[in-house]
């Protein structure tokens, strides 16, 4: 074996065994560099490897749907490159032997046994074919997530990059020889050459090696410079003029791609008339939830003069959804990626779908208005309509782009007043919904909440049907007559509630609420 080069084990030539039915993929085909993810089995002639005797290597035992979920990962992982990931053994031999390789999805383990793949560093441009291995049946068994993530960490290897490390404060010794990042969920990240195996989104890290936590190492440079391909031309550019690509109304669908660290992508569209305005931007992914997107998506909204609007960058969601009401102008988007509360920006990169559509139906206009008073936020809208409105959503967020529903309120209701338990800044909007079925927000306004007066209920005190209380915490109650008899019980979540009492005759009645922690009595009058 040579000695003069490293082999890469991760926990994580050549002639055909058999001959199956493989979909065949390419996913840039105009790339001459290549990386073939060979799942139908493989005759291994190789001195690198098994001591330089020859053996089999049986197909992958993947299904076609889960061999199309790891060739979309793959590719995923190498779309900003000039490189094609390919399924396909035909155009990978026709690429030049220096600018390619062939990784070997294979259920064959026994010549190396215990790991989840194995390959030598920088062999992509030995000239001789010399594959890498990623052993399917260890992998989950048969997960797709799983050997996707291999096939992406092993191909890196042979492109010139060895593991990524996490390190405690001393900067001593690895306390993760193979960085398993952080968080959960959707924006759950780890670096690909780390261990990605239990991470939603996983990219190319720029982060130190076991080599020592001040041996830095910068994926994104290394593949595009040691490889003999870089990145792909960029599709769009940043400026905002009448350069930008443009699309002549808001209804609109286009597919880009993030491809460098400095890349931002511009739209620009024109709204005849006073509209509200959908959109959503969603990063490539595998299935729902955004699995196996690598791209966490942020975006800026310009007017005509290129003057920043707002800005929207949800920590929680690696999409963005936009629902606003937009006057009459040329606007302006501009679209990057950014990090998360787990990762930050650097290999924040892949393909994207944004989509537009306006909608100008009877309802022309919402305007919310809102004031602080002795730490109750008062509300009050106005709503320009040609038709009925059937209900009013109060909304509220706590950084102003994921909104959920406060309170539901009639057609003829025209302010709100809420006494907020958070302690920080709260946003609001109207979701206002016609009798015809169309949905249009308001604008957004933001007020400081003062975090309470000291109640953990706050109750309305005069009513007619029901009663509204904003509770502090989960609690139950329950109201009486003023004879003491128990005339309703239950129980109710933190936020707001309403207490049906239709049913009930006008008059005095207590309402007595408790929590874990504290009992509360309020007295009500029903008129």
């Amino acid at each position: 074996m040579k000695n003069t080069f490293t082999l890469l084990l991760t926990t994580l030539v050549l002639l055909s065994v058999k001959s199956i039915a493989v979909p065949k993929y390419n996913s840039y085909p105009s790339a001459s560099a290549t990386i073939f993810l060979d799942f139908d089995g493989h005759y291994v002639q190789s001195t690198m490897w098994n001591g330089g005797n020859s053996f089999y290597c049986d197909e992958s035992g993947l299904s076609d749907p889960q061999i199309t979920e790891a060739f979309n990962r793959v590719a995923e992982d190498f779309r900003p490159f000039e490189i094609n990931i390919t399924t396909d053994s035909a155009v990978f031999l026709a690429a030049p032997y220096n600018r390619r390789v062939r990784i070997i999805i294979t259920t064959t383990s026994y010549w190396y046994p215990g790991v989840g793949g194995v390959s030598y560093i920088s062999s992509f441009n030995w000239g001789d074919d010399t594959p890498a291995f990623v052993f399917s049946d260890l992998l989950g068994p048969f997960s797709p997530k799983m050997v996707g993530e291999c096939c992406s960490h092993e191909a890196g290897h042979t492109l010139g990059l060895a593991h990524q490390s996490k390190y405690g404060s001393d900067c001593v010794n690895p306390i993760e020889p193979y960085n398993g990042g952080a968080g959960g969920g959707e924006t759950g990240w780890a670096p690909i050459m780390g261990n990605s195996y239990y991470k939603n989104m996983s990219n190319w890290n720029n982060g130190p090696t076991p080599y020592g936590c001040t041996a830095v190492q910068d994926n994104l440079s290394i593949i595009t410079s040691q490889n003999g391909f870089g990145y792909r031309a960029d599709d769009f550019g940043e400026t905002l003029n009448n350069n930008t690509h443009t699309f002549s109304t808001g209804n609109f669908n286009v597919s880009g791609l993030i491809g460098t660290n400095a890349d931002k992508d511009a739209f620009r569209f024109s709204l005849s008339q006073n509209s509200n305005f959908h959109l959503t931007a969603i990063p490539f992914n595998v299935a729902n939830n955004y699995i196996g997107a690598n791209l966490d998506i942020r975006i800026e909204l310009y007017n005509a003069s290129a003057t920043l609007v707002r800005t929207y960058d949800p920590l929680s969601t690696m999409s963005v959804t936009i629902d606003t009401v937009l006057n009459s102008g040329t606007y302006y988007l501009k679209l990057n990626g950014t990090g998360n509360g787990n990762t930050g920006p650097y290999g924040s990169l892949g393909s994207y779908t944004i989509s537009g559509i306006t909608s100008t139906l009877p309802i022309h206009d919402v305007i919310l208005a809102g004031a602080v008073d002795k730490g109750r936020h008062q509300l009050n809208w106005r709503i320009i309509t040609d038709v009925p409105v059937q209900s009013v959503v109060v909304e509220t967020s706590e950084e102003g782009s994921r909104f959920n529903t406060l309170t539901t309120l009639g057609a003829a209701v025209t302010n709100f007043s809420y006494q907020p338990y958070k302690t920080n800044t709260v946003y609001y909007r109207l979701k206002v919904t016609s009798v015809l079925g169309q949905v249009v927000y308001s604008n957004s306004i933001a007020l400081k909440a003062s975090g309470g007066t000291g109640k953990l209920f706050q109750v309305s005190t005069l009513v007619q049907n029901e009663m509204l209380i904003n509770a502090f915490a989960n609690y139950q109650y329950q109201l009486v007559d003023m004879n003491g008899r128990v005339i309703s019980h239950g129980t109710g979540l933190k936020g707001i509630n309403r207490v049906n009492v239709s049913n009930q005759p006008d008059g005095m009645y207590i309402i007595q609420l408790y929590s874990d922690r504290e009992k509360q009595t309020e007295r009500i009058i029903k008129q």
